[in-house]
């Protein structure tokens, strides 16, 4: 059995007897009277409990902000911590990002302010000068209900004009090597066991002696069931430690993402090569939730409304399962039986995702209805992938999130487009046929009806878009994507 170990204001700490679903917010807030970070939904949305790790990534050290509400206090071990409280200089002196809040107003109730300064502080620390798009994207998870985001974003575009502060980057990095294992951390609290294994082979094995145990990957969704159901969880089993899954790989016909890659360096890879996917992937959550979450953890949790399943399954993606020595591949959407159901068997869990490098001669797009831009789940998530032979249609994929029970291909629409006439009648007749394939239910999100019209129109903007005769010009495509 181990202590966890980690660094906070440079000095290094060491628990034991952690329990191991106990958040980092509850310890901050309760062991260390820190009250700096706050609790405001406890799901990982408002942003008030940001704080902001340090890991070393190869030589460098990496700073991301997260949801201190739903992040387990054994997932510290090996990192850094920063709270709101650890950033003011010896001397007493505000950090930049803090000095900025105080001269562009950017503070109102307080209560929000700490989560917005921290996400702030990540990305001072990533960007010399960012752009209006990348604070955007960087406060999406910190929600205000007073003062308005003008002001906060002031203080974003100015806070890298004030004097930089003190801070031995090389310090920082001795001390956190200092703090890296060469085996596995395994801790055991009142009966709940925790195991953070050092290697896959460790993790598949460790599965096996423990089949009763929860994969925990960014804790995004494993988060809520502590906070919001109250679930007990006897056994867990974590990605984070575990350096051979953090790994992605680009070969000559795919992209090779392993189970503890983020959800935001998948996203960046996968951008690079698939560049349509990027809006939707800038909507998916908010940048704390994509510094935490892994893709191998969205897809595996298998959610009907996980924006990720659309887009993979349209562009041919397979997971790779392992099950002690086992492996086997399937291709992603055979992994869904039912709702919340998969092809998953005892002691199995999904080592990496394959994703096909993408054809030139194929059309491939995604898209997302939900009520608000940023941090909303989809009522209505679409995938088109679609290959043409001169005027027709040689193969199609079109894939639907929120439609379903699952994360499902339209295989009659699909049957009836292959070899047609990949023009408007066709279209018409298969945005019709979409009804044999799903039959939405009603729910908070969106009617059956709007999710039913709404995936339609999808195929007939997807169309638009595609035409052989002539795609739409991008200002076009806009005006279609507020009215369509």
């Amino acid at each position: 059995m181990n202590s966890i170990r980690f660094l906070l204001d440079g000095k290094r700490v060491e628990i034991d007897h952690v329990e191991p679903t106990r958040s980092v917010l509850q310890y901050l807030r309760e062991d260390l009277r820190r009250v700096g970070s706050k609790e405001g939904c406890a799901e990982g949305d408002c942003g008030a409990c940001t704080v902001v790790l340090a890991e070393l990534q190869g030589e460098q050290i990496r700073y991301r902000a997260v949801n201190a509400c739903i992040q387990f206090l054994p997932t510290l071990d090996g990192k850094a911590l920063f709270t709101v409280e650890s950033l003011h200089g010896a001397d007493g002196r505000l950090h930049p990002v803090q000095q900025s809040m105080v001269d562009y107003h950017g503070s109102q109730c307080g209560f929000c302010t700490p989560g917005f300064v921290m996400s702030m502080y990540a990305l001072y620390q990533r960007q010399p000068r960012p752009t209006r798009a990348q604070i955007d994207d960087a406060l999406s998870g910190n929600l205000c209900r007073c003062t308005g985001y003008r002001p906060i974003i002031d203080a974003c575009l100015h806070m890298h004009e004030y004097p930089a502060p003190d801070a031995d980057e090389q310090q920082l990095r001795k001390q956190l090597q200092a703090l890296q294992r060469e085996s596995g951390l395994e801790i055991e609290h009142r009966g709940a066991r925790y195991f953070a294994p050092a290697t896959v082979d460790e993790l598949a094995e460790c599965y096996l002696q423990n089949p009763d145990a929860r994969i925990l990957a960014g804790g995004t969704d494993v988060g809520l069931w502590v906070t919001k159901q109250l679930r007990v969880l006897p056994a867990l089993i974590y990605l984070g430690n575990t350096d051979d899954l953090q790994r992605i790989e680009i070969g000559d016909e795919h992209i090779e993402i392993g189970a503890a890659v983020t959800l935001e360096d998948a996203f960046a890879v996968l951008v690079e090569h698939y560049a349509d996917f990027g809006e939707m992937f800038r909507r998916f959550a908010s940048v704390p939730v994509r510094n935490a979450g892994t893709l191998v953890g969205n897809v595996a949790n298998g959610s009907p409304i996980g924006d990720s399943m659309p887009a993979l399954i349209a562009a041919n993606a397979r997971v790779c399962l392992r099950r002690g020595d086992e492996r086997r591949e399937l291709a992603m959407e055979d992994l869904y039986l039912d709702y919340m159901k998969n092809a998953l068997r005892e002691s199995e869990f999904i080592e990496a995702i394959r994703v096909p490098l993408p054809r030139a001669d194929t059309h491939l797009r995604c898209y997302k209805l939900a009520k608000r831009f940023d941090q909303d789940i989809s009522a209505v998530c679409a995938a088109f992938a679609l290959r043409l032979d001169g005027e027709r249609v040689a193969e199609i994929r079109i894939v639907m999130g929120g439609m379903a029970a699952i994360p499902k291909r339209a295989a009659a629409t699909e049957e009836y487009l292959r070899g047609e006439s990949w023009d408007q009648p066709t279209v018409l007749t298969a945005m019709q046929r979409l009804g044999d394939d799903f039959t939405p239910l009603n729910d908070m999100r969106a009617s059956a009806a709007y999710r039913a019209r709404g995936a339609a129109n999808l195929l007939q903007r997807f169309f638009l878009e595609t035409r052989p005769d002539g795609a739409l010009d991008a200002a076009a495509v806009n005006v279609f994507a507020v009215h369509g």
